[in-house]
């Protein structure tokens, strides 16, 4: 609700109560000021209005404008048409290449998305989202294919030192002999 300004009232300060009563029943309140504003109704009759020139206009068209017309509504709406299946191609091929890359499908996806629209931040955070996925799957494949040392004493048996002993017998080299000898009494005994 409205208030009175009361300083729009002259010597409202000085005025007695009746004074100020009468003041107030007297008082009248400025219509307010809708400048640059438009009613409802107004707008409502305008957009019909417009809605109902529109349909005069298409009544008078020639059938050769009112096809000209059509042609120019359906060139623009393949247009637009176009310029999407372009953009989609373009995201198709960019998602085989970060598939053929080694990116899984929903990251090539994404990627791909970001890379055709400009955004830069996100294609280099997905880059490095799958360097780092990269890196941990070739540790666990290295680590995979790595033999497994054997548990224990898993040297030579006491046979293959026993076919080293005879080779350096035949050698004539004494140091391995006796070196062999006792790897080979070690291998026997465990």
């Amino acid at each position: 609700m409205a208030k009175i300004d009361i300083r729009a009232i002259e010597g409202y300060e000085e005025m007695s109560a009746e004074e100020k009563l009468a003041a107030l029943e007297g008082f009248e309140i400025p219509e307010p000021d809708y400048t640059g504003y438009v009613k409802k109704e107004l707008l409502d009759k305008a957009s019909s209005e417009a809605a109902n020139f529109k349909k005069q206009l298409r009544e008078k068209m020639t059938e050769e404008e009112a096809a000209k017309a059509k042609a120019a509504e359906d060139m623009a709406a393949m247009q637009e048409e176009l310029a999407q299946l372009r953009q989609e191609k373009i995201i198709q091929e960019y998602t085989s290449q970060f598939l053929s890359i080694g990116y899984d499908k929903e990251l090539a996806e994404e990627t791909a998305e970001a890379l055709q629209k400009g955004d830069m931040h996100t294609v280099f955070l997905n880059q490095t989202r799958f360097s780092t996925a990269r890196e941990k799957a070739l540790k666990a494949e290295l680590l995979k294919d790595t033999p497994k040392p054997p548990a224990g004493n898993g040297g030579p048996s006491a046979s293959e030192y026993q076919k080293k002993l005879e080779e350096a017998q035949a050698n004539g080299d004494y140091t391995a002999v006796a070196y062999y000898t006792r790897l080979a009494a070690q291998a026997s005994q465990n």
